[in-house]
């Protein structure tokens, strides 16, 4: 599989875009860029059955798992609304991230 790079970052702010999570917001928890998928708090929960042992108690607890990247999309930080990734250059030479539906830059 051929690796791609990827315009959303750990930190960032996304809305899911389609599966059962859609229209759900989260931060991202950690990228996979070699999967192409993304880790997003409170989106895509699935059950898991955990044994006890020294560490912990057992039972079924709720985990995230990763979601692929194209059914993300960056959320714009003026109006909270899906968003493309674009780039631009500040006159420092700076390389910026920029939020395509109203030009903000992204942090």
């Amino acid at each position: 599989m051929t690796q791609v790079k990827l315009k959303i970052k750990k930190g960032d702010n996304v809305v899911v875009l389609t599966g059962k999570d859609k229209g759900a917001k989260g931060e991202v928890l950690k990228v996979f860029p070699e999967e192409s998928r993304v880790l997003v708090k409170g989106v895509n929960l699935v059950k898991k059955h955990q044994k006890p042992s020294m560490a912990g108690s057992g039972g079924i607890e709720s985990v995230e798992r990763p979601i692929h990247v194209s059914n993300v999309a960056l959320m714009d930080p003026k109006t909270e609304k899906p968003t493309r990734v674009g780039y631009k250059v500040l006159k420092d030479g700076k390389k910026v991230r920029v939020a395509k539906r109203s030009g903000e830059t992204i942090e």
